[in-house]
């Protein structure tokens, strides 16, 4: 008897549109999980991949691939063993959940270090071509496979699957971002960029307890976003198209200090200088958004060195970053508007129509549903 297959959306290459095509469906391995999915973000790291700002082809990355990791599902079956989550709750086939997007391998010197984020040999999203199976390694489908050892968290009854989307990608690795850079109460920070990790990164920073959250971004309904998620001031690009008037404002708003933690979430290298210039001495700056390979900006390192400032740079998260986001998205549901952060739904069908929305970038984020 045939197995059955399931549809996922083959990405050719930069410039070239996806491809709908079926395969069949992989009956899980032991540890392992097949996921069913519900909701598909179009993160902005699809369009640097989509747009060849980051072509996977370059790291000996064969197409075609399944685009899309910021996404959540449904358990349509279980390995052996696989039978409990990994907060030790039990796990049945139509549990919902959300997950790590990538295996790290356990044994390399990051994951000794509980550093699994750097692992170098972690599996699944972009390692392998679809046409390979287990073929649904990526969120733009009707599966995903999660391996043996990947993190997964059933999900809490009071959040909708579009709200959950987020969390496995942009809201995890801004509180991780913020776990790294130790961020304290009453200090002052600046976000770079309003698309959903920016929401999200404000909202965080007002949950750890931050004195004051200045969000920087280009667009008008995008910063009276932020500003409902908690940001305490706006700075619009078109009101202040000079980055050093924008560093001065901050500077201003900070008491003539500087800010203590500055985000990129903007997405382009050209943001960094500017970032750094709205560093306060001992100041912090973390880099999240910028995935260029190739693309530079000439930086004078005297003004790291004069700051007494510290670059951190954050791909990927930790397992606890995860749960950790999971249950503030829970325990928040009511104090933010989540379900704001996600403006445009398409069919899995129309996945390049949905592209293409999200590259005009009306809305933070797009998702996709099969």
């Amino acid at each position: 008897m045939p197995r059955p297959s399931g549809r996922l959306a083959a990405f050719l290459g930069p410039g070239r549109p996806m491809e709908i095509r079926e395969y069949p469906v992989p009956s899980p391995e032991p540890g392992a999980a097949l996921v069913r999915m519900t909701v598909a973000n179009v993160c902005g790291t699809d369009l640097h991949q989509w747009r060849g700002e980051f072509d996977i082809a370059r790291l000996g990355r064969p197409y075609p691939q399944v685009l899309g990791h910021e996404m959540t599902g449904v358990v349509a079956a279980l390995g052996a063993g696989a039978g409990r989550d990994s907060a030790g709750a039990p796990l049945a086939e139509g549990d919902r959940v959300v997950f790590r997007y990538f295996t790290p391998c356990g044994r390399c010197r990051a994951c000794l270090r509980g550093v699994s984020r750097a692992c170098p040999d972690a599996r699944g999203y972009l390692r392998e071509p679809c046409s390979r199976p287990p073929h649904f390694n990526g969120a733009f489908g009707d599966y995903y496979y999660l391996r043996p050892g990947t993190s997964l968290f059933r999900v809490p009854d009071n959040l909708a699957d579009a709200v959950v989307a987020g969390v496995n990608c942009a809201l995890s690795q801004v509180v991780g971002g913020f776990d790294q850079v130790g961020l304290g109460i009453g200090e002052q920070v600046v976000i770079q960029g309003a698309g959903g990790l920016g929401l999200y990164a404000t909202a965080v920073a007002r949950e750890l307890g931050a004195g004051q959250v200045i969000v920087v971004d280009g667009r008008a309904e995008r910063l009276e976003l932020a500003r409902r998620f908690g940001a305490d001031r706006t700075i619009g690009l078109a009101e202040l198209p000079d980055p050093a008037t924008r560093a001065a404002l901050v500077r201003e708003l900070t008491g003539g200090w500087g800010a203590d933690v500055v985000v990129d979430v903007a997405g382009h290298p050209s943001a960094f200088n500017e970032g750094i210039a709205m560093l306060g001495r001992t100041g912090r700056y973390l880099e999240i958004g910028n995935l260029h390979p190739g693309v530079t900006v000439p930086v004078d390192v005297s003004e790291l060195v004069f700051r007494n400032a510290t670059v951190h740079a954050n791909f990927y998260y930790e397992p606890a970053h995860l749960a950790s986001a999971l249950g503030l998205l829970s325990r928040t549901r009511d104090d933010y508007p989540w379900d704001a952060v996600t403006g445009r739904s398409f069919p899995l069908a129309e996945i390049n129509e949905a592209f293409l929305a999200a590259d005009r970038g009306d809305v933070a984020r797009v998702s996709v549903t099969p």
